[in-house]
């Protein structure tokens, strides 16, 4: 099947997203002002690189990796909870070539959890997450993305997070703007926070800054990393 297939490609981001970064989260915290330009230009470079080589993978590459993963996530879970029954998960709807879980998703109804997605209410602010079913009916928010065009929010108990890069330690690289952070920062208590992508996307470190909140799990189609139940 040819990417000119995959849906989710008709709602993907711009190729630059440094416009939409919040000063706060734009990777130049830090004590050192030189050190903190060159992680900020390290990580611009990086996640530039990464989104390049993922893009380049074919749709069914991105599909085999997505098959391969949500076994492992089940896994986990049972790790973490009796059952998903009374709970809620929040994944993504899928942009530029990221895995897409939405078929995983769809199955919870029946385990009795519920899905959601993130939503950006306000630019620079925490992510709110909307309950979603494959009923839904979807409208287009921030940067164009699909979301539920109605519903209130709810608290999610675990949160799928796609990476772009990510790190032994946990930390995950994304997109820049800082949504996943500040959300996480400001959940009490804090879901179970788990990071999905490539094993191909892994780095030596991602240089973490004081605002990064790092992973309890970070899950590839080779196997699960960064499992730390203490966090």
């Amino acid at each position: 099947m040819s990417d000119a297939k995959d849906n989710s490609r008709g709602f993907a981001s711009p190729p630059c997203l440094a416009h939409e970064i919040d000063p706060a989260y734009a990777d130049m915290v830090g004590t050192d002002p030189q050190q903190a330009l060159e992680v900020t230009r390290w990580r611009t470079a990086e996640r530039a690189r990464l989104l390049g080589e993922r893009a380049a993978l074919s749709l069914a590459a991105r599909k085999a990796a997505a098959a391969a993963i949500t076994p492992r996530l089940d896994q986990l879970l049972a790790r973490h909870f009796d059952r998903l029954d009374g709970l809620t998960v929040s994944a993504w709807w899928p942009i530029r070539a990221e895995l897409d879980l939405r078929d995983w998703l769809s199955s919870l109804a029946a385990r009795g959890a519920r899905a959601a997605l993130p939503v950006v209410t306000t630019r620079h602010a925490p992510l709110e997450f909307h309950a979603w079913t494959p009923q839904t009916p979807m409208t287009r928010g921030f940067r164009d993305i699909p979301v539920p065009a109605a519903g209130p929010a709810v608290i999610p108990d675990i949160v799928l997070a796609p990476l772009v890069g990510w790190d032994g330690a946990g930390y995950r690289l994304g997109y820049g703007g800082g949504y996943f952070d500040r959300t996480l920062a400001g959940l009490a208590p804090r879901p179970l926070a788990i990071g999905i992508g490539f094993e191909a996307a892994r780095l030596a470190t991602i240089f973490p800054q004081p605002h990064d909140i790092a992973m309890q799990a970070i899950i590839t189609e080779t196997g699960v990393a960064a499992l730390d139940p203490a966090r």
